[in-house]
């Protein structure tokens, strides 16, 4: 046994099978040809940020796209931040918006697929192992430096301006021997494993990142951490050995782990893996004062994917959104394929932004309009009072009271060529249909400065004694337009048009004075429609105290 072997054998004594178990243990997927292994690996240190469900559309898209696999692991090695409920949050999150998960925790509390565990925690002797097998082919070692000792040394690297980090010279216990090291463990001393890196940073590493293009950086020379004293591994350490035997192909995540990417293809290498491709995506970004910046945890309320969930944005809506920000050419698909699901675009990862995109609530206003106008009336129904259910529980009664009801009010001008763009949150929808139902109906009857109130009353009263809510469109705008002679006003706009003088206005003013005594709006759906789901006798009593207000 050579002092490499002895020395692997005294950090790691109770490891006794090698990488080759585990190479044999999970094996490389059988999928077609260009099939692509992508992943989100979270920790749960924390609410569902909007960059991650980002990240998790593109690699949930990619790996759809081409025919492969899309799984969770769960990064949990930092028990000091996790939070309680942290992967419950993640992972139902990523649900509710309708990222499917194949494999890894498709739920908080349940795990699927063949690679697993898919938590870190419970992979230790995993990476020990491999780490084990580093040690005894003389590719790492142990460290006993004390905080206070890497604390003296980045003053000095600082005070004489050289790079600061565990590399070189500086790499004290880099060439430790086998009776040095015991010599330190059995006086009790704590020690981390550290990798002996073969880089120099004169070198350079270029690789095809995905997304951004060809990258060149300096080789990875630093002697990092891959084991900490607990025996727990970093995250660099333990990002290489998972990716590689849950056979991932892509790794595409935030573009802040550029900088870590040499640690990252060394380390592939030295562990005689072959390397991902990778692909840094950028953040997504928010206008502050005209100055773009990251969209930020602390300052942006977007930034919990919560947010959403809570101000009613339909799931489909925030995906459809986040769609046009991860592809420049997914609008113009959408034009040409109006009625398919996003799944069926073919995502192009060249395609996405190189420097990042602004986030616009306005456009995501118009996106979710447009998402929400093409629902069926059940459609709505169904997640409306599930918004509800959740978030405004007064008005869930309200909506669920009479449900056949409800489905006819939500019905309306939906089964239509051109659908109405009124709502773009479940949480507009109290006020927009409010009078519909009568705890919500709240009527001032405040008439356009056009209308003299005399001839709105003169109108409501004639048009009282006419109505009959089985007429079609045109059978009741005609009664409307019988009515409007007779107090001074046009049958036809452009009659009104052409002599102004001559009438007082014409039948769509009249029909704004019957939408207000409905409604209490200038501006609704069909209101033939609105009358006939409210019913004959709801009507006649509004207009009548309409009648009685003037």
């Amino acid at each position: 046994m050579n002092s490499n072997e002895k020395m692997a054998e005294l950090l790691l004594p109770e490891i006794d099978i090698t990488p080759d178990y585990y190479e044999k243990k999970y094996k490389p997927r059988s999928l077609p040809e260009g099939a692509r292994v992508t992943r989100i690996a979270p920790s749960p240190t924390g609410y569902l940020h909007l960059g991650t469900l980002f990240a998790a559309l593109v690699n949930r898209i990619t790996a759809t796209s081409t025919g492969g696999v899309f799984y969770t692991r769960i990064e949990d090695t930092d028990k000091k931040r996790e939070i309680e409920g942290g992967i419950a949050d993640i992972i139902d999150g990523l649900n509710r918006f309708g990222i499917t998960i194949d494999e890894g925790f498709t739920a908080a509390d349940k795990e699927e697929g063949n690679y697993g565990p898919y938590k870190q925690s419970l992979r230790a002797e995993i990476y020990q192992t491999y780490a084990k097998d580093l040690i005894k082919k003389g590719l790492a070692y142990p460290c006993f430096c004390t905080a206070e000792e890497l604390d003296s040394v980045r003053k000095i690297q600082e005070e004489k301006k050289i790079r600061t980090g565990y590399h070189g010279e500086w790499a004290m216990h880099r060439d430790i021997s086998f009776e040095d090291a015991k010599a330190l463990i059995d006086e009790g001393k704590p020690y981390v494993v550290r990798l002996k890196s073969p880089g120099n940073e004169e070198n350079k590493i270029v690789f095809d990142d995905c997304i951004k293009g060809k990258i060149e950086m300096p080789e990875n020379d630093e002697d990092f951490v891959i084991l900490k004293s607990d025996g727990i591994p970093t995250y660099h350490f333990a990002h290489a050995i998972d990716d590689h035997l849950m056979r991932t192909t892509h790794v595409l995540r935030g573009d802040e782990w550029i900088s870590s990417v040499p640690k990252h293809i060394q380390l592939f290498k030295l562990l005689g893996f072959k390397p991902p491709k990778y692909g840094h995506i950028s953040p997504i970004m928010k206008l502050d004062n005209g100055a773009k910046r990251k969209i930020s945890k602390r300052k942006d309320p977007e930034a919990a994917v919560h947010f959403f969930a809570e101000q009613g944005y339909d799931s489909e809506s925030v995906i459809e959104y986040l769609m046009t920000i991860a592809a420049s050419d997914f609008e113009d698909w959408r034009r040409a394929n109006p009625d398919k699901s996003y799944k069926d675009f073919k995502f192009n990862l060249k395609k996405m932004s190189v420097s990042g995109a602004l986030f616009d609530s306005d456009k995501l206003n118009d996106v979710s309009k447009t998402c929400i106008s093409r629902l069926s009336g059940g459609e709505v129904y169904e997640k409306l009072t599930a918004w509800a259910k959740e978030f405004d529980e007064d008005f869930y009664k309200i909506l669920t009271e009479k449900p056949d009801y409800t489905k006819a009010v939500l019905s309306i001008d939906r089964d239509v060529p051109k659908p109405r763009k009124d709502i773009a949150k479940w949480s507009e929808a109290k006020d927009y249909f409010s009078y519909f139902f009568e705890p919500l109906y709240n009527n001032d009857f405040v008439l356009p400065e056009n209308i003299d109130p005399a001839d709105a009353k003169a109108f409501l009263t004639k048009y009282k004694n006419v109505y009959n809510e089985s007429d079609d469109r045109q059978q009741w705008f005609d009664r409307i337009k019988a009515i409007a002679p007779e107090i001074g006003f046009a049958a036809e706009t452009k009659q009104y048009k052409a002599e102004p003088d001559k009438y007082k206005g014409h039948a769509g003013d009249l029909s704004t004075v019957l939408r207000i005594a409905v409604t209490g709006r200038r501006n609704t759906p069909d209101l033939c429609s609105i009358m006939q789901v409210l019913g004959h006798d709801r009507c006649i009593s509004r207009i009548e105290s309409a009648i009685n207000t003037l």
